[in-house]
């Protein structure tokens, strides 16, 4: 399924053949086409003798080899053969090259603001090669040097740092950047358009400057916020250059916000890009804030850990990004504890990266942490909450056995001894073990090459309220049985002044089934008794009856946000495992979500509530639920502060619950500028958030939508009207985005807008055809059907994940499509994202059914 496929074979078999030394490219951006543009690569290598492939997608070619040109039958339209003599070589491409549409490679954007193009770069997995011929893979490092040809008024960007253009013509410029150091073909990079820049520098101890640049769309410079963002790229700086031992790697940094951008970021040598959503032009609550603040670390990160140092091949995917991953959070923590303006970072992580972790894991396409990354096709598929989250976690137990200053001691020999070049988990982990002593084999046995999430509770025997034995159980499900070594706490929480707080705590290592903890021996039982406090190692955890009951009724009252964010996991997993009633989750939701500090989780609480109700709860309870919950939300709602982020958040929440015409009423008198709540700004993203529900429930019209697009004339605002009609209860509506989705070429983010909202709760009848339709595109796209044999990864994905007919999955789809499953010989890539969505399908029966 995947275009142009590189297996991990192969590309080892040319790591033995070839030395890629250097590579210089020109990029024309100058002609008038608005679908190609011209690329000529110089690249010198060296080989074996040997028959090898160069990497290229394009239009058409001409090559020449050491000065010999190639016969057209050479490019195969992905692939240049090269028949190779041992020595040195010349290897020259000319291609016309493909603009994307869709994310990958390089792609043109034309703001429907003023007109004005943007063109970036996306080259992670292996697409560099649809801007350059290369030799795609990340362990034939090499030198790269940029010169591009674009119009005068431009701003270009690369990974060297930025240079005075030379006038071409009275139109066109040349920017000739030096060349970079030896790095990865996926992380170069290149920007274009008439940006609008800020530009600081970061200075470090030594009085040397870093260069630092942000650079936006000239239509979003008015909501840039340039200063929350270069002080937290100072900060990260000061702590990663503290901490890694290593000074930054390259000569500047720039950080480009780009339109339709398929991820958060991207870790490019020295020009990181980020998807423009993180330049907010509509009030957010503090979490928005500190994702970003996040992920600008998670790519900064990057800059040591994958970028100076390499993954030989994409099976160290997961520790790439799971190191980026633990040292964004790390970092914030650092950040908190010098400057105390921030919430607690690992609070954040396990309100919303751990339960993304734990959902993944508990699919049946679950994997280990350490995957068989066989192919390119493979890699796609595991940019997921194991690769992530999972590891980061597993991670964070890792710094907790061998102890964080060993931790970062070991961090900083393994930069110093392979700076520039290309590792794999055994170097960092020889390098662990030496600073830390310990024998960390365990580790990768338990912990990276198995699947699967671990249960632990308490066990114990008690004389009145004083234990006389204490011990942890742990289990695993039958299909991933591994008992792993953790290292973990338990906290003692008491009541006490109104407050639920901790009283004790204890660290040990536990291992098996049982393990025995005696220093808690002769201990008085707490009101809450938590497991794994302070979220050390990755596992689910229950609690006893007591302490659920007191959290049940002290969740407001818990004072530690680190300890709400496991107790508000736990009642969540008993949730999905159907050993908590949907309604009572939903009632300790309203009880502790208008108090709870951290912002991320009052978003994660209340999407969770939301699910529970549609999916979980038994099909003739959920009107009555759902009502119950928006009264809920209304008086959290009224009872909130002007003005706040939980006024904002509870208001959000409100728009997605209502289900008939007093909630729609109160939405259009919103939008009206009608009995606005005191404080909340009624603004352009919570305008269309507003239509888009009243659209769900019939409430809105194509005009309605047709003048808010016309109000809201931005990309953003082209994007959210398109999700705003394929909400629409109209059978008209429906069609054309099912068309959009599924049959016509639509820009990546407007079809994840219209994929997205397609499906709704309440609208069955309306979309009880689209089941069939559902099972019929996955079958073309299992075939490699017509469009689909050559559509990116992005937008199958977006079909195969956002399509899936949850709410008409009912025990009768379920047997239609294990039927239609058995019937056909699926790519893994696609049986994979259908089994995942099933599996959340089933679960929710099982649920409704309990």
């Amino acid at each position: 399924m995947f275009r142009a496929n590189i297996t991990r074979d192969e590309a080892r078999t040319r790591s033995g053949q070839l030395r890629v030394d250097a590579y210089e490219v020109t990029v024309d951006l100058t002609g008038s086409s608005d679908t190609t543009f011209t690329s000529t690569t110089r690249v010198r290598f060296s080989s074996v003798q040997c028959v090898a492939n160069a990497n290229v997608i394009a239009d058409e070619v001409t090559a020449t080899l050491d000065g010999e040109a190639l016969a057209a039958e050479a490019f195969d339209g992905e692939h240049l053969t090269l028949d190779l003599s041992e020595g040195d070589h010349v290897l020259e491409v000319t291609g016309t090259m493909r603009y994307s549409r869709t994310g990958e490679g390089l792609h043109r954007f034309v703001d429907p603001t003023d007109d004005r193009v943007y063109l970036y770069s996306q080259f992670e997995v292996a697409d560099a090669r649809r801007m350059f011929a290369t030799f795609e893979q990340p362990d034939l490092k090499a030198t790269f040097q940029f010169t591009v040809l674009a119009p005068q008024e431009w701003t270009v960007l690369s990974n060297s740092p930025a240079v005075t253009p030379t006038a071409v013509d009275d139109r066109s410029a040349m920017w000739e950047f030096a060349p970079t150091p030896r790095m990865s073909t996926y992380i170069t990079a290149l920007c274009a358009g008439e940006f609008h820049s800020v530009f600081d520098v970061y200075t470090r101890e030594d009085g040397s400057e870093i260069p630092l640049s942000v650079h936006v769309r000239q239509s979003l410079a008015e909501h840039l916020d340039s200063d929350r963002i270069l002080e937290t790229t100072r900060r990260g700086f000061a702590v990663f250059e503290r901490h890694f031992g290593q000074p930054y790697p390259f000569e500047d940094y720039a950080q480009v916000f780009v339109p339709e951008f398929n991820f958060g970021a991207m870790e490019n040598a020295g020009c990181i890009t980020f998807r423009d959503e993180y330049i907010f032009r509509s009030r957010q609550t503090v979490a928005a804030y500190e994702g970003r603040d996040n992920t600008i670390l998670h790519e900064m990160a990057h800059m040591w850990f994958g970028d100076l140092v390499t993954m030989t091949w994409w099976d160290d995917l997961w520790l790439n990004e799971s190191f980026a991953e633990w040292a964004s959070h790390f970092a914030q923590e650092e950040i908190r504890n010098e400057y105390a303006d921030r919430a607690d970072p690992w609070a954040t992580f396990c309100n919303s990266r751990k339960t993304w972790a734990y959902r993944q894991d508990q699919l049946p396409s679950t994997h280990p942490i350490a995957a068989d990354m066989y192919d390119l096709e493979a890699v796609e598929l595991n940019f997921d909450g194991i690769t992530y989250a999972k590891g980061a976690s597993a991670l964070r137990q890792l710094v907790a056995f061998v102890g964080k200053e060993d931790f970062l001691a070991g961090v900083r020999t393994y930069f110093a001894e392979h700076a520039w070049g290309n590792t794999q988990l055994d170097d960092l982990l020889g390098h662990l073990e030496d600073a830390s002593g310990r024998d960390l084999s365990f580790f990768t046995t338990q912990w990276l090459q198995t699947a699967g999430v671990n249960t632990l509770a308490a066990d114990w025997d008690a004389d009145g309220d004083t234990f006389t034995r204490f011990g942890i159980k742990q289990w695993a499900s039958a299909q991933w049985p591994t008992l792993r070594r953790h290292r973990v706490a338990v906290g003692f929480y008491n009541v006490v002044d109104g407050a639920l707080t901790r009283t004790d705590r204890f660290e040990f290592d536990i291992d098996g089934d049982y393990t025995e903890v005696p220093e808690i021996v002769g201990r008085e039982r707490p009101d809450l008794l938590l497991l794994n406090d302070d979220d050390l190692t990755y596992a689910k955890i229950r609690l006893d009856a007591r302490s659920l009951e007191t959290l049940v009724a002290n969740v407001h009252r818990l004072d530690d946000p680190l300890a709400r964010a496991l107790a508000w996991g736990a009642t969540w997993d008993l949730t999905r495992d159907g050993e908590m009633a949907t309604a009572d989750y939903v009632d300790l939701v309203l009880r502790g979500v208008g108090v709870e500090t951290d912002l991320t989780a009052v978003a994660a609480l209340l999407l969770q509530a939301r699910t529970a109700i549609d999916y979980y709860a038994p099909r003739g309870d959920r009107r009555a639920l759902a009502d119950r919950f928006t009264a809920g939300l209304a008086q959290l709602l009224k009872d909130a502060e002007p003005g706040s982020d939980h006024q904002l958040a509870l208001a959000r929440a409100l728009a997605l619950s209502i289900n008939d015409e007093v909630g729609a009423a109160v939405l259009r008198a919103w939008l009206d500028g009608e009995e606005v709540p005191e404080g909340l700004s009624v603004d352009a993203d919570l305008r269309w958030r507003l239509l888009t529900e009243l659209a769900r429930v019939g409430a809105a019209s194509e005009a309605d939508i047709a003048a808010e697009a016309e109000r809201d004339r931005t990309a953003t605002g082209a994007e959210k009207a398109a999700g705003a009609r394929a909400a629409m209860a109209d059978a008209d509506a429906k069609a054309e985005a099912w068309a959009a989705a599924t049959e016509r070429e639509t820009p990546n983010e407007t079809h994840f807008q219209v994929c997205s909202q397609f499906w709704q709760v309440d609208q069955d009848e309306l979309l009880a055809p689209y089941a069939d339709r559902y099972l019929a595109v996955v079958d073309a796209i299992g075939s490699g059907e017509g469009r689909w044999a050559t559509t990116s990864t992005t937008i199958r994905q977006h079909v195969l994940g956002l399509l899936f007919p949850r709410p008409l999955a009912d025990r009768a789809f379920i047997e239609k499509l294990d039927a239609f499953l058995a019937d056909r010989q699926l790519p893994d890539s696609v049986r994979r994202l259908v089994i995942e969505r099933r599996d959340d399908a089933v679960r929710a029966l099982n649920n409704q059914e309990r």
